[in-house]
């Protein structure tokens, strides 16, 4: 505050001169005015000593002229350059003072009312790094109180909420937030998942009607799709907690630091269900595409070991998102892939739910599953097919999903 309070007395300063420099011009032009009258008295005086001196005899009319020159020639060497003062009224002094007077009162009493001083403190304030959490949390507080339209402020309170465990709270800043902004993937599934936790991990008809309209508009949505299998984990469906992580691998980045936690829940979850299904009679063999991916010969000099390789199953005549996925490596190929109703991106769109589909393998260096720089497609068969089927990468991808 020392620095905006330092800047506003300068600029407050340039204004005053501009209010002062003209008064004090007039001051001295009234100085100037005045020494060129008293110039001109003693130039009267001194001609009418002359006249005196010529009546009394003492000087010729011939030396009275040469003194008459005399006092005038002194006369205008005291005025030359000397500029006739312009004769400043009332108003010409006066309002200035007044106004330069009255300035830094009326100035700070307009900030006050229209002026960003709080404002400027949050700004100075969330320019310093916060101390702890609790700071933090402050901050964010303040933000939302000063700014309640802000979707953004309200979104990181309910993280920070998150991550001290509050959360109730977390929910209703979550919930703020979709009110302001409308109901983004991200913030249904945020919200979600904080309404999961401060209800003692109970799943309801909100949480589920929450989280199937976040991947409705975004199958890949990686809050939906971990708080599923968790919720599935904890409820003992250990096999479709399986397919929600599977799901959220598949989506995410290859150097994203949750994966290894990821994977290490999905290797729970089959610890957790082996037992279960050990002695078991054999279920009915279920749906399952099988399908060997390759890659062009003309490619391989195109592509990297590490990019990702997506191979998925979508109707042939439907929704355009994929049934079923998994993710690869270039280094994995040739491989060989398995496609089933476990592996689907949505509980409602399975492989066994569609007649006909289209096996498709895309390369995306960036790691998107609906975008990338190299595809494959199969011709529509039968979802219910049996025989391995054959898929190679073999020409640009020019079009998403």
């Amino acid at each position: 505050m020392i620095e905006f309070w330092l800047s506003a007395g300068l600029l407050l300063l340039a204004a005053l001169a501009f209010l002062l420099i003209p008064v004090l011009r007039a001051r001295k032009a009234q100085a100037e005015e005045d020494r060129t009258a008293l110039n001109v008295t003693l130039y009267q005086e001194r001609i009418q000593e002359l006249e005196n001196q010529r009546l009394a005899g003492i000087l010729s009319d011939e030396q009275m002229q040469n003194g008459r020159d005399e006092a005038a020639r002194e006369l205008l060497a005291d005025t030359e350059g000397n500029q006739p003062a312009r004769k400043l009224g009332v108003l010409g002094s006066k309002v200035p003072l007044a106004a330069a007077l009255l300035m830094p009162l009326l100035g700070y009493g307009l900030y006050l009312h229209w002026g960003a001083i709080d404002d400027v403190e949050r700004a100075r304030i969330f320019a310093e790094q916060p101390q702890s959490i609790e700071e933090m949390t402050a901050r964010l507080e303040a933000s939302v109180q000063a700014n309640p339209e802000s979707a953004e402020s309200w979104y990181f309170l309910g993280r920070t909420y998150m991550a001290q465990e509050r959360a109730g709270d977390a929910a209703a800043a979550f919930e703020r937030a979709v009110g302001v902004v409308g109901r983004e993937p991200e913030l249904l599934g945020q919200w979600a998942q904080a309404l999961y936790f401060a209800g003692n991990k109970q799943w309801n008809e909100q949480l589920q009607a929450l989280t199937d309209e976040a991947l409705q508009a975004d199958p890949a949505e990686v809050t939906s799709l971990g708080l599923l299998g968790i919720a599935a984990f904890e409820d003992g469906r250990f096999n479709e907690a399986i397919g929600f992580w599977e799901r959220l691998v598949a989506v995410l980045p290859e150097q994203d630091p949750s994966r290894q936690a990821i994977q290490g829940g999905i290797a729970r979850a089959k610890e957790r269900l082996a037992p279960q299904t050990a002695g078991a009679q054999a279920p009915a063999v279920a749906q399952q595409l099988t399908v060997t991916v390759d890659l062009a010969a003309a490619l391989k000099d195109k592509v990297q070991p590490n990019d990702s390789v997506f191979v998925f199953a979508r109707a042939a005549s439907g929704p355009p998102m994929p049934l079923a996925v998994k993710r690869l490596t270039v280094a994995d190929l040739p491989a060989q892939v398995s496609l089933s109703d476990s592996d689907a991106m949505m509980p409602q769109l399975k492989l066994s739910g569609f007649a006909q589909v289209q096996l498709v393998a895309r390369i995306s260096r960036s790691g998107n599953a609906t975008a990338g720089e190299w595809i494959g497609r199969s011709q529509p068969l039968p979802s219910s097919t049996r025989e391995p089927q054959q898929l190679t990468i073999d020409s640009a991808d020019g079009q998403t999903q």
